[in-house]
């Protein structure tokens, strides 16, 4: 097994996680389980944010993707230690998107000696992605 390379020392970078879903996947996700599939995955914020967009399959996706690089930042993957609804995307006056972890969740950032997240979203008509970068300040 490869081990996973070291964060050379004095860097502000902790963690790196990049995560890209099919918005089909999700939207298949939502007719089937409905309520059951939205409130396992995202908080009920992330839920109002969504529900009000014309076609919330696509932001919904960028969500899902940005849980899934915050767990591989964390290199803990989804499970006990980090779960669905232990970060949530939250918007700034100018839109911008911002990770807002649950208690759990900033434990575990502390942990790894990180004091926030950095995430970048984007999606298309067929696929969603995110970029979390974890960073000391």
């Amino acid at each position: 097994m490869i081990a996973m390379p070291e964060i050379p020392a004095g860097s502000n970078v902790v963690g790196v996680g990049i995560d890209s879903i099919e918005v089909l996947r999700i939207k298949e996700s939502i007719d089937k389980h409905g309520d059951h599939f939205l409130n396992k995955i995202f908080t009920a914020e992330e839920q109002a944010y969504c529900g009000d967009k014309a076609e919330p399959a696509p932001f919904y996706a960028t969500r899902f993707a940005a849980k899934e690089a915050m767990a591989k930042a964390f290199r803990t993957g989804m499970g006990k230690d980090f779960g669905w609804l232990d970060s949530e995307i939250i918007h700034g006056t100018a839109g911008e998107p911002f990770v807002q972890l649950s208690g759990q969740g900033g434990e575990l950032l502390k942990s790894i000696g990180a004091t926030k997240a950095l995430v970048s979203l984007t999606h298309l008509e067929t696929v969603a992605s995110a970029v979390v970068i974890l960073i000391t300040r």
